[in-house]
């Protein structure tokens, strides 16, 4: 199967699934598919699979990928791998919410240009809550004056923290936390992005989402923790 054949075959189970998500499990050496003369790959039904494994692990158990290496070699070892820890709870936490937000910031974010007034209607706020927002730092348009999916995003979750009372100038420390974790991810990815190799800066790319994806998820790993230890 081509790359394009799985993510269309995986999507059904794992619609956050992306393509470079799988070149980024590829890179990890959680699958080896073959490359034709040309240099395409080409995956087998046991690549789809561990793929497949691969993802549900991470959705259902929240396994790090060296832990679900573990299982894959143990299950090709013909052995029982480690036994899972549970499942997630049914009723969702800030864990599950923030995979749910970053699936939803994924499925908008593409290709997406809004103006003022697009982004003041999706995010049911004011003209006046977008001025604020943007003096804070928290949302800027782009040069051309417009907003993109992510700015979506920031804008309807800071509309919602909003009506608990929570307002921009206490959203401060969320942003300059995000900014320090956007300079650990530069710090990693940064020598990828200079090389000359096209294959080696797209993996930079995938890169940089991935560990922006396991940053929001510690966040809210640790949000989770600290809730339950004050129950």
């Amino acid at each position: 199967m081509s790359i394009g054949a799985v993510l269309a075959f995986l999507r059904d189970d794992f619609p956050e699934v992306t393509i470079s998500k799988i070149r980024f499990l590829e890179a990890e050496g959680l699958v080896e598919p073959q490359r034709t003369p040309s240099g395409y790959r080409k995956f087998s039904p046991a690549d789809v699979e561990r793929l497949a494994y691969v993802l549900r692990m991470q959705r259902d158990h929240y396994l790090p990928l060296r832990v679900i290496r573990e299982h894959l070699d143990a299950i090709e070892r013909g052995e029982t791998p480690p036994a899972l820890p549970p499942a997630a709870d049914a009723r969702p936490g800030p864990l599950e919410e923030a995979d749910r937000e970053l699936g939803a910031s994924s499925e908008v974010s593409s290709g997406v240009r809004l103006g003022r007034a697009e982004l003041l209607a999706a995010a049911e706020a004011g003209e006046r809550d977008l001025a604020e927002w943007e003096a804070y730092g928290l949302i800027a348009s782009g040069p051309d004056g417009g907003y993109d999916g992510e700015a979506l995003q920031v804008a309807r979750l800071v509309a919602e923290l909003g009506r608990y009372g929570l307002e921009p100038r206490h959203l401060r420390a969320m942003k300059a936390a995000a900014d320090r974790e956007i300079a650990l991810v530069e710090q990693v990815v940064a020598p990828l992005r200079r090389h000359r190799n096209p294959q080696t800066r797209a993996h930079a790319e995938a890169t940089a989402r991935e560990l922006a994806t396991l940053s929001v998820r510690l966040h809210a790993a640790m949000v989770q923790a600290g809730l339950r230890t004050r129950a």
